[in-house]
């Protein structure tokens, strides 16, 4: 097996045995911290946004790159097992599989304390406004995070770490972290976060159609039903303004037999988006671990894929 795999592997592992630990000072936060000051800069200089969105987008992502290839250089100067080490923790800091279920069974958690303690916890994952959600709504929002998630958080990670290793891994979270800090077509960011957010769905186009997929094969392993998650899957996957994130959502609603999408309240105002899924029971608390199996199950499944082709090489 290849040392990249191996260390894939091992980063999944430890993914599923650690989760993000609160001690740990995550490299998102740096490159979260670079966009911010690269932003700010650029806006301070005047001139065409557009333009400046294309020495944002380029920079975070070429500076993360060529810090983890120095990081992997320095590490392979050490020997394979520091390399392996490395490659390893590296490819583990990228995957967000516990973390993002973690974060949704707070939000289950919260929900016997209260509807007001569940709509604080879940604004901490959602970018609606959560202040008058109700506890179904509270449930939906949680759903559609994980789904949405299981792509951007998960398969992608894992997809690029496959085929670049962990440069590559991280090159696709400077570009997700991109796009989930400026990629928005609000006034503010409409010009300054362009670039970020196309890039990010053109990164994202192959691995949410994959999610879609292999969340759809968790269906059927989990005792959830595949077969309409399929179904849902080819009627509304083109249902969102994004080109991505109806695929795993329309998976998981499909599974779950509720119904996802519709116009939620983003900074005051109403985003009206199309429905995914049928309403065939109201959704309830107990959606929340189910999606979170179709999470597991869908990792699991890319990670066997992974396996296989360590093997085969």
């Amino acid at each position: 097996m290849r040392l990249g795999i191996a260390a894939l592997i091992a980063g999944y592992v430890l993914d599923l045995l650690l989760g993000d630990p609160e001690w740990l000072y995550h490299p998102v936060r740096l490159i979260g911290k670079y966009i911010s000051f690269a932003e700010k800069r650029l806006r301070k200089r005047g001139g065409n946004l557009r333009r400046s969105a294309l020495i944002l987008t380029g920079s975070t992502t070429l500076l993360t790159m060529a810090a983890a290839a120095l990081i992997l250089w320095l590490l392979q100067l050490a020997g394979r097992v520091p390399l392996f080490i490395g490659m390893a923790l590296m490819d583990w800091m990228g995957i967000a599989v516990t973390c993002m279920a973690k974060e949704a069974r707070d939000v289950g958690k919260a929900l016997k304390k209260g509807i007001e303690p569940a709509r604080k916890q879940v604004a901490r994952i959602v970018g609606r406004d959560t202040g008058n959600l109700s506890e179904e709504e509270i449930i939906k929002a949680t759903v559609e995070t994980v789904a949405e998630n299981t792509t951007d958080g998960v398969i992608s990670p894992i997809l690029y770490a496959l085929i670049g290793g962990p440069v590559l891994l991280w090159g696709y979270k400077a570009v997700n972290t991109l796009d989930s800090m400026v990629g928005y077509m609000d006034e503010k960011y409409r010009d300054i976060g362009w670039s970020s957010a196309k890039l990010d769905d053109l990164l994202n186009y192959l691995p949410a159609r994959l999610t879609a997929l292999l969340m759809t094969c968790a269906a059927f392993l989990t005792g959830l039903d595949g077969k309409n998650a399929w179904r849902i899957v080819r009627r509304d996957h083109a249902n969102h303004k994004s080109p991505n994130s109806a695929w795993s959502e329309a998976a998981a609603a499909g599974a779950l037999h509720i119904r996802l999408g519709g116009t939620h309240l983003y900074f005051g105002k109403p985003v009206e988006k199309p429905t995914i899924g049928d309403a065939d029971r109201p959704a309830e608390e107990a959606d929340i671990l189910r999606v979170n199996l179709l999470l597991y199950g869908t990792s699991f499944l890319m990670m066997l894929i992974a396996a296989t082709t360590g093997l085969i090489g």
